[in-house]
């Protein structure tokens, strides 16, 4: 029988690693991976890789530094393509309207509210770094 890779984290690009690390850490409830906290003096510091994990460790996230990162125009087709996008699930529409406060009151923006979708109510957002991601009722 075939090994297959075993996927570890998914990766996003920003122009400030630390910022959008700190937007999914408290959006998701995330850690940081041991070493990757912030400094302990409250000072600025220039990570150029930092990684989230869950509360047994595991890697969820990782973000690593680009000089330039383009910001996506989705809908707009006619301009820079998603290319990828995060899907995350709440159990009701009142988790999903909770949700969608917390994500903006963190720093994201409403692209997309399909709330009267009957089957998949959801919202697109794009979080600081311009990634777009979905809260949907699954």
């Amino acid at each position: 029988m075939a090994e297959y890779p075993q996927l570890q984290t998914t990766v996003l690009d920003a122009t400030d690693v630390r910022e959008l690390a700190e937007f999914y850490r408290e959006l998701l409830g995330l850690q940081y991976r041991p070493g990757d906290e912030p400094p302990a003096d409250g000072s600025t510091d220039d990570a150029d890789w930092l990684v989230l994990t869950d509360a047994r460790g595991a890697r969820q996230l990782a973000f690593q530094a680009v000089p330039v990162l383009p910001r996506v125009t989705w809908p707009d087709a006619s301009g820079v393509a998603q290319q990828l996008h995060l899907d995350l699930t709440v159990p009701d529409r009142t988790a999903l309207e909770v949700q969608r406060d917390r994500a903006l009151v963190l720093g994201a923006e409403q692209l997309l509210d399909r709330t009267d979708d009957p089957e998949e109510p959801l919202y697109v957002f794009a979080d600081p770094a311009g990634h777009p991601f979905c809260v949907f009722v699954a």
